[in-house]
């Protein structure tokens, strides 16, 4: 277990220090900061600092960079305008090049050092021959086999009889529970290749007059549409990496690290859903601001009723038939009818194809020091329903996202959004109804649906991985003793299954951590209820509630002078709901956070 920090015994603080192994204590880290050091190479003070003076001066240089570029009054520089006239294909060489250093800093820095160290040698002693590293003699004598080619012999860094591409049993290093750190190297030299050569095909489809590379020239011609193509391909893949990161443990001892996996899972869930939002936003920014005629996104809006047409009935259709499941059983369950109910032992719904995937991608059991590190999980009729919950919540914020891009700049009811911008107040009911039809309202609303989906993504994950996956293994008994007790398949096919098994029973670790090394979470949890409920004022009524109250507080400071120069005024309709909707999420994904760690942190 990993810490960086001890609160001193001042007024009984140090209660948050917990027993962290080793006869040592302090707060307990989840952010796997030390798995990612390790993994780099990094394992004492000198070669830490030096990494974080690299990173704050390469912030700094970020920051003063887009200061200049904000400032029009800059533009003349000629090395600003030499900045600027970099292109796609030149940022993809760079990019590449970056890759490929990456990768023999990885292969020369890192592997070394991570080979001593899983052989048991003192991390004091190999941090004094960091200057040896370079050396090819002293890389020999780690990796005989090193250099005697003009490529990389992948087998010299591995163990003996243990291919590469072998089967999944044979692609987690035993003593740190990741992926060979070659694996990693070979990826990024890769990666690096693919994207010097890809920059090379984007120049020849530029060059191409051809109806791809006009759409694609006028797309680059405007920041807010590459700046929605950047967020929304960065979310896409900050969410694939939140599941590979469990899937494909690449950090050492991090997967047995419980609490750091479900953190990193939430913390990229998140990032990715907010940034796929801010490309929605984007997009329809460009498309008010910034578009001009493009045959490519012309055929795209000469469809839109059919493809937002499409999008409904898919919407309505999942939306039916997954929650009609949860209402049968609940039901069912209620008239004590339990042989009626869709479940694993009454009518199954088993996901057929899920299940055949497994057989070609199934993991076998992974343990490290005894802790189940990844493993295949068994689905039944509790992942199919609650994966149609998934598919039902992505397609109504995808429909909400599409809807507010697609229709702009114009509708039926309103013809003039372009003149109106990207935010605009409600038009009354003059026109059929134009209340909440601005972009900005469509972003407004598809938030909420992103809250929902991954609220339900994380709370499913959270209950299958400690229900059928995290446990440890029982030498005397042969079983895998799961954290709690495989339930989900059992009780996550009703409703009040997932409110009583899971919110209710599992709830006592975070309601109960007063005066332990987990009170911080539990304090944190009821002051995200705050927040949360807070918001609900703003949401419920635009504005706020007690305006009377407030009127009151504001006469009463002035009648006695003291605020004589300051006048409140009430928000207008869009503020208001812009606090409340920043307080709703900030809130809920505090709260929800901060219930996961409390519970996790006790009971692994």
């Amino acid at each position: 277990m990993c810490t960086a920090q001890y609160v001193w015994p001042i007024v009984g603080q140090d209660c948050l220090n917990a027993d962290l192994g080793g006869y040592y204590e302090g707060l307990r880290i989840t952010s796997g900061i030390f798995s990612l050091y390790r993994s780099l190479g990094i394992i004492n003070i000198t070669s830490l600092k030096c990494s974080v003076a690299a990173s704050a001066i390469g912030a700094l240089v970020a920051v003063l960079a887009a200061y200049i570029h904000i400032h029009v009054v800059l533009n003349i520089s000629s090395l600003y305008n030499k900045f600027k006239s970099l292109s796609l294909h030149q940022l993809s060489i760079l990019f590449g090049l970056g890759s490929i250093s990456f990768s023999g800093h990885i292969i020369h820095i890192s592997l070394p050092i991570n080979y001593l160290l899983d052989s048991g040698v003192d991390p004091w002693t190999v941090g004094l021959a960091y200057h040896d590293l370079l050396s090819l003699s002293f890389y020999k004598s780690i990796f005989p086999g090193f250099g005697c080619g003009p490529l990389i012999d992948v087998s010299v860094f591995l163990p003996k009889g243990v291919a590469l591409l072998g089967s999944s049993s044979y692609m987690i290093n035993q003593v740190t529970g990741c992926v060979p750190t070659i694996q990693v190297a070979l990826h990024h030299l890769a990666l690096g290749f693919v994207l010097i050569l890809s920059s090379a095909f984007g120049l020849a489809i530029r060059s191409l007059p051809s109806k791809i590379s006009l759409g694609v020239s006028s797309l680059s011609r405007s920041w807010h549409s590459q700046l929605s193509i950047n967020l929304s391909v960065t979310g896409s893949l900050s969410i694939a990496f939140a599941h590979l990161s469990c899937a494909v443990p690449v950090y050492p001892f991090c997967c047995s690290d419980y609490p750091t996996m479900l953190s990193l899972f939430n913390h990229h869930i998140w990032i990715g859903g907010l940034f796929i939002i801010g490309g929605g936003a984007h997009a329809s920014i460009f498309m008010v601001r910034d578009y001009s005629s493009s045959l490519s996104v012309e055929i795209i809006i000469c469809h839109r009723d059919i493809i937002v047409g499409h999008l409904i009935w898919v919407c309505i259709a999942l939306g039916l038939h997954s929650f009609g499941l949860y209402v049968h059983n609940d039901t069912m369950q209620s008239l004590g009818r339990p042989e009626d109910m869709f479940s694993d032992n009454s009518i199954q719904l088993r996901p057929v194809f899920a299940i055949l995937m497994e057989g070609y991608v199934g993991f076998d059991l992974e343990l490290l020091d005894t802790k189940v590190i990844r493993m295949s999980q068994e689905l039944g009729t509790a992942d199919l329903i609650v994966h149609h919950i998934h598919s039902f919540t992505i397609h109504v914020t995808l429909l909400i996202l599409i809807k507010g891009v697609l229709y702009s700049r114009c509708s039926r009811l309103v013809s003039d959004k372009l003149e109106l911008g990207f935010r605009y107040p409600c038009d009354g009911p003059g026109r059929g109804g134009t209340c909440q039809i601005s972009p900005w309202d469509h972003i407004y609303l598809s938030l909420f649906w992103l809250y929902n989906s991954h609220s339900v993504v994380l709370f499913h994950f959270f209950w299958k991985m400690q229900s059928d996956v995290w446990g440890s293994y029982d030498s005397h008994s042969e079983k895998i003793v799961h954290l709690s007790g495989g339930d989900f398949s059992t009780n996550a096919s009703t409703i009040n299954g997932w409110l009583r098994n899971l919110l209710w029973s599992q709830s006592a670790q975070a309601i109960q951590s007063y005066g332990t090394s987990t009170s911080g979470y539990g304090l944190l949890f009821i002051f995200a209820h705050f927040v949360w409920s807070f918001s609900l004022m703003f949401l419920f009524s635009g504005r706020g509630y007690w305006q009377e109250l407030i009127e009151s507080l504001v006469w009463a400071h002035s009648k006695i002078g003291l605020t004589t120069h300051i006048q409140a005024r009430a928000l207008s309709i869009s503020q208001g709901r812009a606090v409340g909707l920043t307080h709703y999420m900030l809130g809920g994904i505090a709260c929800s956070w901060s219930y996961f760690l409390a519970r996790i942190l006790t009971i692994s």
